[in-house]
């Protein structure tokens, strides 16, 4: 009987789910293009803050149930473990069900843009939910943030390729997805506008801010009304800003910009390590997970996003952090708390890079804010302790350095401003936001160009937001442009066969290949025309004698911006094109700038 109910239950669903679709599509007709945007923005904005109030809701009761575990026991043994059984599980899950692969972080969100003209695959619709809630949730030390935005990434690109979108609007809806995402996170609207055009878009027009701005409002609202305030990263005290305390804020964005480029080096060196590891699967799982649990044995707040512990940094009792830990003896030690919080903020870098290295999904959004309120506190802390100064507002500088690091390691200074404006409940803190983002940014770009999302897809050549033409350049595929039909020739092919080809082709250039395919050279036809068609000189000439040198040649794995530097310098239009040191054909600058000028219509939103 059960077993009917479910078939009944999975045929009244999949009916309901065909008649939305076949409204969606009668929409898509009745609607002008611009109204179907707007209508389809609260749909990705709906589906997006449900994923959201998943994985927040998962990962805040695991955190409660943990607690209550050590609150019984004394002693963070569940909290060292949990982590272990998350990650093991999450390496379990993308082995068995998403083909050994999953996409980590948001610079694949900008890699989609920048390569692949927003095409996300579907599977992130649901594989961030499951990996990141079993990873985070069960207390890995990341963030939730980067598989939001991925999920709202995947919505919003699958819905544009399911109703026959085109690529920008495509590229629109991916935005749209991602504003929902980070809007449903913090209830922060503003902020997820702002990180959708600062981080994910960096080419759009004024009339693109509507369907993003829908979309994080509606991903806001959802959140505002479904997710407790608990579950949320919020702050309800009256926060006032001092402008007497001026210098002690610059201080903070100068050291925030440093601890933004040290937080960002050490995490990629723990990720190279394992990426390198020579046991894959669940003993590298078992060997990053074991570290991280003796971290957080000994430092307890770096479980889970750690927004708790910010929470309490941000209290008026911070001493509490120390409780169930091997310091709580001392948790009367002012200088013992200091000492804590300064090792941890160092630690956190290490621990996350455990976390996603051994095979944990997640960001380091929240990572980010979790080192910035350690150091605002540290260096607001310091100053009080050592009494450099009248007294510091501690919980005014633990907000404040939130935005500093996320500023400094994301590149992000608005995002970073408008976010901890809208989670504090006011902006009375705005002109030090300011402040510390923007010095912290400088600083951090002074020693790092890009951002740490961005560094290692930079590296490689596959993307660079910052430059639409490099970004348009490089979603070229040259595999398609290059022309395999070239009739060829042999070193013991005569002149005549040459003469034969130029006559009866349009060829202006010939390849002469060895027998095992590699390229000899060329018989160019504007080198050979003065003597090439005269029977006496044809007869007498040998096919050495008429093959010269291609002046460049392209290697079917270079870059699209090298290649145009290849024309460049050789001044043709054609150059023949050589894979694994064979030949594979020509590629013509024109079809090249033709495509480039296809990509940038489509790309342009408006």
């Amino acid at each position: 009987m059960s077993k009917t109910k479910a078939s009944n239950f999975k045929i009244v669903f999949r009916s309901i789910f065909r008649r939305a679709e076949n409204l969606i599509f009668l929409l898509k007709e009745k609607l002008s293009e611009r109204n179907f945007i707007y209508f389809a923005s609260v749909l990705v904005a709906i589906t997006c803050s449900f994923a959201v109030i998943i994985l927040k809701s998962f990962a805040h009761n695991i955190f409660l149930w943990a607690n209550d575990i050590n609150d019984f026991l004394k002693l963070p043994y569940i909290n060292s473990l949990l982590p272990i059984v998350g990650i093991v599980l999450t390496v379990f899950v993308v082995r068995n069900f998403l083909n050994n692969h999953i996409e980590k972080g948001s610079s694949k969100i900008l890699y989609a843009v920048a390569r692949k003209g927003g095409i996300v695959a579907k599977k992130q619709m649901y594989a961030q939910i499951v990996t990141s809630s079993l990873t985070v949730g069960l207390g890995g030390s990341a963030g939730l943030e980067s598989p939001i935005v991925i999920t709202g990434a995947a919505f919003g690109s699958n819905f544009a390729q399911k109703y026959h979108l085109s690529q920008k609007d495509r590229i629109l809806l991916l935005a749209c997805g991602v504003a929902a995402g980070i809007g449903a996170a913090f209830n922060a609207p503003i902020a997820g506008v702002l990180f959708a055009i600062e981080v994910v878009l960096t080419d759009v027009s004024i009339s693109a801010f509507i369907p993003i701005i829908i979309s994080a409002a509606t991903g806001a609202l959802i959140s505002k009304v479904t997710l407790s305030p608990d579950t949320l990263l919020n702050f309800e005290q009256s926060l006032k800003f001092d402008y007497h305390n001026t210098p002690f804020y610059i201080l903070l964005g100068v050291l925030a910009g440093f601890a933004s480029i040290y937080h960002a080096r050490n995490f990629q060196r723990v990720e190279k390590f394992f990426g390198a590891f020579k046991n894959k699967g669940y003993r590298k799982a078992l060997f990053g997970a074991s570290i991280l649990a003796v971290l957080i044995f000994f430092f307890p707040t770096l479980f889970g996003e750690g927004y708790e512990s910010i929470k309490t940094l941000a209290s008026k009792n911070p001493n509490i952090l120390l409780d169930n830990t091997i310091l709580e003896p001392f948790k009367s030690s002012e200088w013992i708390l200091l000492a804590f919080v300064g090792v941890t903020m160092l630690l956190k870098a290490f621990a996350t890079g455990l976390t996603l290295g051994s095979g944990g999904n997640g960001g380091n959004f929240a990572p980010s804010l979790f080192v910035g309120s350690y150091l605002g506190f540290f260096v607001a802390k310091t100053v009080n302790l050592l009494n450099i100064t009248h007294h510091l507002p501690i919980a005014n500088f633990t907000i404040v350095g939130m935005a500093g690091i996320l500023s400094g390691l994301f590149h992000a200074p608005l995002t970073a401003i408008f976010l901890i404006g809208e989670i504090t409940g006011g902006y009375d803190l705005m002109v030090p936001l300011m402040i510390v983002s923007s010095v912290s940014y400088a600083v951090s770009k002074q020693f790092e160009k890009h951002s740490m999302d961005v560094k290692a897809l930079a590296d490689k050549g596959d993307v660079f937001t910052s430059d639409k033409d490099k970004n348009i350049l490089q979603s070229i595929d040259l595999y398609n442009l290059v022309d395999k039909n070239f009739k060829t020739l042999t070193l013991g092919n005569g002149v005549e066969k040459a003469v034969e080809i130029f006559s009866t082709t349009n060829q202006k250039i010939i390849p002469v290949l060895a027998e095992d395919k590699s390229l000899v050279g060329i018989v160019d036809f504007d080198e050979v025309k003065s003597f090439i068609f005269n029977p006496y000189h044809v007869k007498f000439t040998s096919m050495s004698e008429v093959i010269t040198q291609p002046k460049a040649i392209i290697l079917l794995e270079d870059k699209v911006e090298k290649v145009m530097k290849h024309f460049e310098a050789s001044d043709t239009d054609i150059l023949p094109v050589i894979q694994k040191g064979k030949y594979f054909g020509f590629l013509s600058k024109i079809d090249v700038l033709e495509n480039y000028r296809h990509r940038l219509k489509e790309m342009v939103i408006d």
